[in-house]
């Protein structure tokens, strides 16, 4: 199995509150970036799906466990692994972290979707999903 895929960003004034601690709902586009750019570095296009294939991705489940504020500066860490996979989901564990301690825990569950249905993902999606399943 790969090692997590990781991403890192800087906490910017538009992503917190007037305390300068980031607001929660936020957690969640940092994970969207990071799930984005793991799939990019895996050599899939979003926008591309997208206009050649009709497939685009969507959020079928969140848990989220926040256990510490990221604040205003901070660089935070994303780290974003493939837990499990079927025919039309992913299910990924992303980790945000600040200097080694975590933040957020999140367990995401994605499903592919054609037209609003859902769709089988990429062959290449499927197996590395079936890779990390057995």
């Amino acid at each position: 199995m790969k090692p997590a895929h990781t991403c890192q960003y800087r906490v910017y004034y538009e992503d917190t509150d007037t305390a300068g601690i980031v607001y929660y709902a936020n957690y969640l586009k940092f994970a969207e970036r990071a799930r984005t750019e793991w799939l990019r570095d895996l050599g899939f296009s979003q926008s591309s799906l997208l206009a050649e294939d009709g497939l685009g991705f969507v959020v079928r489940h969140c848990e989220a466990d926040f256990l510490a504020p990221a604040r205003l500066d901070d660089m935070i860490l994303i780290e974003t692994l493939l837990q499990e996979a079927s025919k039309v989901r992913m299910k990924m564990r992303q980790i945000i972290k600040c200097n080694e301690k975590t933040l957020a825990d999140l367990t995401v569950t994605i499903a592919c979707v054609k037209a609003g249905k859902p769709a089988r993902l990429p062959p290449e999606l499927e197996k590395l999903g079936s890779r990390v399943t057995r």
